[in-house]
């Protein structure tokens, strides 16, 4: 067991540890897990924080083991327990924690239970609107959670709600950082999922540019929580079937991402 191979303590999550994972994703960097990372995943990491617990959660990890002894105390654990993750800790290193987990003979991965997801219906119509507070770090990503929990339970295929949630997620990390607020609009009939994310902020100069891969204008700070690598507009077009960008300087940004069923 990974637990075990790692002599990792429990921060929560101990009734779910016979969980069945298929991947091991090592990275310090949130925006590198939600485009890189493949469901079904553990997540090692260095950032003790909510928002690596919450990056995991869009990413449809299965929990996530902080290196180095580290232990977040901002409200992990409850969302961990509200949203069925696993967080561990281990004294060991990342590197040295990674070998560990190399050295895990095959079919030593921990078991999982999946429960089937009831049928979405020709009569479904869902609209939702959601609010976002800019620079609210606290509570970053709970509406990108509250949308994901909502597909979940439709019955949407689990590949296309870890698509739209990535990029509701991403979407929302930008108006934390870069805008006052946002309202968000969640519309899904039988043949689509819209989310549009209309924000009042600075607004983008050059949209071209920014939708550049390691383009960024985040600061020190938000750098050290895990996001800035300029990752956000790619992950959101690579995980969108359909983006539209407009944005007017001084006066704000909307995003407009299409998924279609």
């Amino acid at each position: 067991m990974i637990k075990d191979a790692l002599e990792a303590s429990v921060i929560e999550g101990e009734d779910r540890l016979d969980t069945r994972v298929e991947h091991i994703y090592a990275s310090d960097l949130m925006s590198d897990v939600l485009a890189f990372g493949k469901s079904n995943s553990i997540l090692l990491t260095g950032l003790a924080t909510q928002q690596a617990v919450i990056s995991a959660h869009m990413a449809e990890f299965k929990g996530v083991v902080f290196i180095r002894g580290k232990k977040p105390k901002d409200g992990s654990e409850k969302f961990a327990r509200d949203n069925h993750l696993i967080l561990l800790s281990t004294e060991l290193d990342m590197y040295d924690a990674c070998i560990r987990i190399d050295s895990v003979k095959k079919g030593k991965r921990l078991g999982l239970k999946i429960s089937s997801a009831g049928q979405k219906t020709e009569e479904m119509l869902l609209s939702h609107e959601y609010f976002i507070q800019g620079n609210d770090f606290a509570n970053a990503g709970m509406v990108s959670t509250e949308i994901k929990s909502i597909l979940k339970k439709i019955g949407f295929d689990p590949r296309l709600v870890r698509r739209v949630a990535i990029s509701t997620y991403e979407g929302e990390m930008n108006v934390v950082m870069h805008a006052r607020k946002a309202k968000v609009n969640l519309s899904v009939t039988p043949r689509l999922i819209e989310v549009v994310i209309e924000d009042e902020g600075k607004g983008i100069p050059d949209v071209e540019l920014a939708m550049q891969e390691g383009y960024t204008t985040a600061t020190e700070e938000m750098r050290a929580m895990g996001f800035g690598s300029g990752m956000g507009l790619p992950n959101i077009k690579k995980n969108s079937d359909e983006l539209l960008i407009k944005s007017e300087v001084g006066k704000g940004t909307i995003l407009q991402m299409k998924f279609f069923i």
